[in-house]
């Protein structure tokens, strides 16, 4: 499935997403990555369970400085524990989960508006 959206140059675009892969402009990935304007980080997180502070901080280290994390928790929206959310914003950064899919088009929705943020994405399994 094709999402992508008019973007500026330079700008790291999810280009397509599908079971344990994902497409951001012309390079392909397998599992799990984080998505930043400006650059991708493959993410050893296969699963909510997996998920910590520490493991995001690509995310709080970007300059320019993300204001929200869109996490893709996989097939399926999970929820993330409440002190998980507090320690994000502590650091500066809102967070919204949703289904992989949905975080992958909406981080290119933000992206084009110009919105400083980032996509963790949780690879979906493979079938």
């Amino acid at each position: 499935m094709d999402i992508t959206p008019m973007t500026p140059d330079g700008k790291q675009v999810i280009v397509s997403y599908g079971p344990d892969r994902f497409k951001v402009n012309t390079t392909r990935y397998r599992g799990s990555i984080v998505v930043l304007p400006d650059m991708v980080h493959e993410w050893n997180i296969t699963s909510i369970a997996d998920l910590t502070v520490e493991s995001l901080e690509m995310v709080f280290d970007a300059e320019p400085s993300v204001e929200i994390l869109l996490l893709g928790c996989g097939s399926s929206m999970e929820l993330v524990p409440s002190h998980f959310k507090q320690a994000l914003r502590d650091r500066g950064v809102g967070i919204d989960q949703m289904d992989t899919g949905a975080a992958c088009r909406t981080y290119n929705i933000l992206l084009s508006e110009g919105r400083r943020v980032a996509a963790a994405l949780i690879a979906m399994p493979a079938d």
